[in-house]
């Protein structure tokens, strides 16, 4: 009994007691605690400039009056090179504006920093107003990129010409290093244009400019002349001429890596599209023969008589709108280059001819996307087992597929599977 009475002691002993736990703790709390010189006042710069540099400008600026050192990061110029003003009403839009306390903060003691900027406007014209409001004063600034950014409604378009005009050409005038500028639907016109040449033409790399209406097929031909450094254009199919061709493809101009075309008409039968030469296509190819010339087409089926009656080096087309079986007939004909291809309607007539016409002539063709079309599951089935592994993007709806005497719509996944080598479906319509 004595040596139970003793072991049962050596137990107890074994275990701390509260109060040594709590010691224990507190010790093991300290080797973790921040020392004076460890607080947050004290991160090294780069830290708190990287945590900075992913807070929102509101954030940013509430941060900022944390301590001394926070607020001399907020001024750090590295902070002000890349900066995107949100402009919209309270009253028609859920996003948040910038406040315009900050903006002219920004404007008074940044603009000089300012490389990389961009305008976020919704659809109110008085939001539109305020981004050229804010263009006209950067006066001290070396700008590189720049973005005029409608969410909803091309609002820059309600905003006076003369007004916006004026406005864009203080940047152009100012930065002197302008390298990428996206102005779509924006009233810019020939003159701003050749400002834009005069002043930026050795630094220009990329420019898109869909749906600007105020600019000639002169206007974007002087740009082409004048900024050989040009690697990537986006315009509409109006501006595109066999001048601007021969023009990107000159001996002083860099290989052109990307060429956007936006082919669109609001009015049926009333919007007349010329005709490309050949030989202009086979010039640009010629000096940038790795160039992707993309086609964005929102016609009516009566206008595309003037496309791909002959070899057109396209490389992605896009059809937002229905297009017939002639024309996908002309495009496994004459469009050999031909890398992804995306319908978005067709009709009731199956396009099993069609695409095994592109299959046999795209040998270049890796993604496929097809909407409101019919093809039946055996045409589909060939069209897979012509391309083979080298469709990587293969997008059908499953109301595109007609079964037939050969596959129903539970073998058309693995048979399709079989010649991808990797497991498909077909695309499902939501429910909601």
């Amino acid at each position: 009994m004595k040596r139970g009475r003793t072991g049962l002691k050596a137990m107890c002993q074994a275990f701390p007691s509260h109060e040594e736990r709590v010691k224990r703790q507190k010790r093991a709390a300290s080797g973790f605690a921040l020392t004076p010189l460890q607080d947050w006042g004290n991160l090294p710069h780069h830290v708190v400039l990287q945590i900075f540099q992913h807070l929102s400008l509101v954030d940013r600026a509430r941060a900022s009056s944390v301590c001394r050192c926070w607020n001399d990061v907020f001024h750090t110029p590295d902070l002000w090179r890349r900066f995107e003003f949100e402009l919209n009403q309270p009253a028609t839009s859920y996003l948040r504006s910038t406040h315009p306390d900050l903006i002219q903060q920004i404007i008074k003691k940044h603009a000089q920093h300012l490389q990389y900027v961009s305008f976020k406007v919704d659809s109110c014209t008085e939001s539109a107003e305020a981004a050229c409001d804010i263009l006209s004063q950067l006066v001290n600034c070396t700008i590189k990129t720049l973005g005029l950014i409608s969410t909803a409604r091309p609002s820059f378009m309600d905003v006076s010409q003369a007004h916006f005009v004026s406005a864009l050409t203080v940047v152009f005038v100012n930065s002197k290093s302008l390298s990428s500028i996206k102005i779509d639907d924006t009233p810019v016109d020939d003159p701003s244009l050749k400002v834009l040449v005069a002043n930026n033409s050795d630094t220009l790399k990329l420019l898109k400019m869909s749906s600007c209406p105020h600019v000639s097929p002169a206007g974007i031909l002087c740009v082409a002349d004048q900024c050989h450094g040009l690697r990537e254009l986006a315009l509409n199919y109006h501006l595109l001429s066999d001048e601007l061709l021969l023009a990107l493809s000159s001996e002083k101009h860099v290989h052109l890596e990307h060429l956007r075309i936006d082919v669109v008409s609001e009015n049926p039968g009333q919007t007349h599209f010329h005709t490309i030469k050949r030989s202009s296509w086979e010039a640009l190819v010629r000096h940038s023969p790795k160039v992707n010339i993309v086609m964005y087409f929102f016609l009516y089926e009566e206008e595309f008589e003037p496309f791909f009656c002959e070899e057109t080096p396209v490389t992605h087309l896009y059809f937002g709108r229905a297009v017939s079986k002639e024309m996908l007939g002309r495009i496994g004909l004459n469009c050999p280059r031909l890398v992804e291809l995306v319908v978005c309607a067709n009709g009731l007539e199956p396009l099993d001819e069609e695409l095994i016409r592109i299959a046999e002539r795209c040998k270049s063709l890796t993604a496929i996307g097809l909407g409101e079309c019919e093809v039946t599951c055996s045409g589909f089935v060939e069209f897979v087992k012509m391309c083979g592994g080298r469709l990587t993007q293969l997008s059908i709806m499953e109301e595109v597929l007609i079964p037939d005497s050969s596959y129903n719509m539970e073998q058309i996944h693995s048979e399709v599977s079989k010649h991808l080598g990797r497991m498909w479906f077909p695309d499902m319509m939501p429910t909601w």
